[in-house]
């Protein structure tokens, strides 16, 4: 679906199917009128933004922020329907695989055009993906490449590069190309919707640190402006050839430090559309917005999860973390400290993605305090007897951090504290730079809506999402082995298979399956439609005419 696929790590403090639009709220409000009018063409969005990790480059965003922005301004070769999940081409012709899955053939749509008017080619694509692969480049999502041959001489374990190019990567012709990869992905055409497949035209590699300030796409929206943690502007590209053109003129993203802030800009009509709504606002909000109030389902879950690297969580029993998990009584804070906005989780997967089983992790999510001291006490303990759950203060994530650290404490007598971060840019750059103490908040989007997404690219050893040390020698050849089935619905079942050996081994302690609720403005006509990553499809959102 448009806007299905999504950065890794959202921001926001958020059950899960796949619709593609939004619920309303209830209330009498003036807002009763949203449908009517007409739309402008020229009409300007505003919506909430944190500022983005990383310079604006495909390859470089794992984060909700940065990934929101790109994809306004550049298309790839796939996207997904609505309410299916179906592959629906984009700049794409077709991606065809041969018998085995192992080499597929992309045939590009003829008459593309970057924003600088220079041409989309296969070229494009095969140099963007040669140089986002590049270990010398420093890509947040490099890994993302693993799969074509040649990966390794262009991003060795050590060392520089020994090549500039992946060998399995082929130019055919101006509007074809190949890939071939290590071994067979049975649904590899499904990653290809996921922001670093992206192409770029030929001028960024003569200065890419200027592009990631001023970047060039091929998308429906073209780049205006960057005021650093305030302002984003990308503008409507009448050039366009893909089959979403923006429905009008623009986006202003606008940087917030607060949700409450966020909120009264809302409420004022001084924004579009925020993320969430505050903690404390959740249960008023449909009251306060009426028919602009959104309660919308997508596939993302939240969890907690362990700094595997630290000297005292490095060799940590999974029993340690079983216990703690049991502690969570995940159904009081869902109805209480979040109003009923959340659905405690039963899996890894979230649902609307394929793979998702309900009950999937069966007790290891349910509340039960005897258990919970029980496993703790046969795992060794947990290290101190005390935890800290690191999270970004821009979002409304304390409630709920003292919620699952109050249940935890009386529950098992375990010490827990919240470790706030200014911002998600801090909370980021606190993972990466491993100076996590305890545990951090993790909350994961589809890329693509397919169970290996919520595994193998995070909990894989190698995996750009996995910031968490975690490695596991049985479950990376279980993946290996789900990759190279025969057909995407034998792939689906091995990764359920894997997803037992996760049970077993505890990488993370999955809370609770997001939800958006939020809400715009009245200058917004009828409701803004949503993709199964929780964002709304801007491209789709209509503004009244003044």
């Amino acid at each position: 679906m448009r806007g299905a696929k999504s950065a890794k790590w959202v921001a926001i403090a958020a059950v899960v199917t796949m619709a593609a639009t939004a619920c309303g709220g209830g209330g009498d409000s003036a807002s009763d009128d949203m449908d009517k009018g007409k739309a402008d063409p020229n009409g300007i969005v505003t919506a909430q933004l944190s500022e983005p990790q990383n310079p604006l480059q495909p390859a470089n965003a794992k984060e909700s922020q940065g990934s929101r922005v790109l994809r306004t301004i550049f298309s790839g070769l796939v996207d997904y329907e609505p309410g299916t999940g179906k592959l629906e081409y984009v700049n794409a012709e077709s991606v065809t695989p041969n018998d085995d899955s192992s080499e597929w053939t992309v045939k590009l749509k003829a008459g593309w055009k970057f924003h600088d008017g220079t041409p989309v080619t296969a070229k494009s694509y095969v140099d963007s993906w040669n140089w986002s692969a590049n270990i010398a480049n420093n890509q947040t999502n490099s890994s993302w490449f693993a799969d074509i041959v040649g990966f390794e001489d262009v991003h060795p374990e050590k060392g520089k590069a020994k090549k500039d190019a992946m060998s399995g990567l082929k130019v055919v012709d101006d509007n074809t190309f190949t890939i071939k990869l290590t071994s067979p992905v049975s649904y590899f055409a499904y990653k290809l919707g996921y922001d670093v497949w992206a192409p770029l035209p030929e001028k960024f590699f003569s200065d890419p640190k200027a592009y990631g300030e001023k970047p060039v796409g091929n998308g429906p929206y073209k780049f205006e402006s960057w005021e650093h943690n305030k302002l984003i502007k990308v503008r409507k590209f009448d050039g366009y050839k893909g089959p979403n053109k923006a429905q009008n003129g623009g986006i202003d993203f606008k940087n917030y430090t607060t949700a409450d802030a966020a909120y009264s800009d809302l409420r004022s009509n001084n924004v579009d559309w925020i993320e969430q709504v505050p903690t404390t606002a959740l249960k008023t909000y449909k009251q306060d917005l009426g028919n602009r109030a959104i309660d919308q389902a997508y596939s993302a879950v939240q969890s907690i999860v362990p700094a595997f690297y630290a000297k005292s969580w490095k060799d940590v029993d999974p029993k340690v973390i079983q216990g703690l998990s049991q502690a969570i009584d995940r159904d009081t804070i869902t109805k209480t400290v979040l109003q009923g906005t959340r659905q405690p989780a039963d899996s890894y997967v979230a649902p609307g993605v394929l793979g998702y089983k309900k009950g999937a992790l069966g007790d290891i999510t349910k509340y039960d305090p005897a258990a919970a001291k029980k496993l703790i006490k046969e795992g060794g303990g947990v290290p101190g007897n005390k935890i800290q759950i690191q999270y970004n203060a821009d979002q409304d994530h304390k409630p709920w951090v003292d919620a699952v650290c109050n249940s935890i404490r009386q529950a098992t007598g375990v010490e827990c504290t919240g470790d706030p971060k200014p911002t998600f840019q801090a909370d980021l750059d606190a993972r990466d730079a491993h100076k996590v103490k305890s545990m951090y908040r993790g909350g994961w989007v589809l890329d693509y809506p397919v169970n290996s997404n919520f595994m193998r690219d995070l909990y894989g050893s190698k995996a750009a999402g996995n910031t968490s040390g975690y490695a596991n020698k049985e479950f990376d050849a279980l993946s290996t082995e789900a990759d190279k089935a025969a057909s995407v619905d034998e792939t689906v079942k091995k990764y359920q298979e894997a997803e037992q050996l996760l049970a077993k081994d505890m990488p993370a302690i999955p809370l609770w399956f997001y939800k958006v609720n939020s809400g715009q403005s009245t200058k917004i006509l009828g409701k803004i439609p949503y993709g199964q990553d929780g964002d709304p499809i801007f491209d789709q959102v209509k503004v009244k005419k003044q």
